[in-house]
């Protein structure tokens, strides 16, 4: 099983660390572009969803440039995957990659569906502000206990 995230969803959590980087000023698309190793080309279009998502407000004009609708505390490492990405939840059986049996569920749906929330959950629990002042913050005792209880209840209890 993979968490990886595409291209798009990786240049748009480097964006959002620069502008968290550079505090309330605008930053072009350029500087952005050089300073995190992103695609000039590419960058706009990430850029526009993060616009649309309501987390980056775009000024336009020769000193316009990009900066944060929030302070970096105040957004998730989730909700700038998603503004991305799309929902970060599965819309498909593990299994059969359309939808669960018959009855609404499969063999597996519990266990992956709680292993899904503690996924989203820890990325919801990170800040831009954890991530940019040195490394996300520690995931919480809960959060384990339930990716373990989840784990053990995939493998009936054992």
């Amino acid at each position: 099983m993979r968490l990886e995230l595409t291209k798009r969803g990786d240049y748009a959590v480097r964006a959002m660390i620069a502008l968290a980087s550079d505090g309330e000023g605008l930053m072009s698309a350029r500087t952005i572009a050089a300073e995190m190793a992103i695609p000039p080309r590419f960058l706009p279009q990430v850029m526009a969803d993060l616009v649309r998502a309501g987390l980056v407000e775009g000024v336009t004009g020769r000193s316009g440039g990009y900066r944060l609708s929030a302070a970096p505390s105040e957004t998730s490492l989730l909700r700038i995957v998603e503004a991305v990405e799309g929902t970060s939840r599965r819309e498909t059986c593990v299994l059969r990659g359309g939808p669960c049996g018959r009855d609404g569920t499969c063999a597996v749906h519990g266990a992956f569906a709680g292993a899904e929330e503690a996924m989203i959950g820890a990325l919801d629990s990170v800040s831009l502000a954890d991530v940019s002042e040195g490394g996300p913050k520690r995931v919480s005792s809960a959060e384990r206990d339930a990716v373990v209880s989840t784990r053990a209840a995939g493998r009936g209890g054992r």
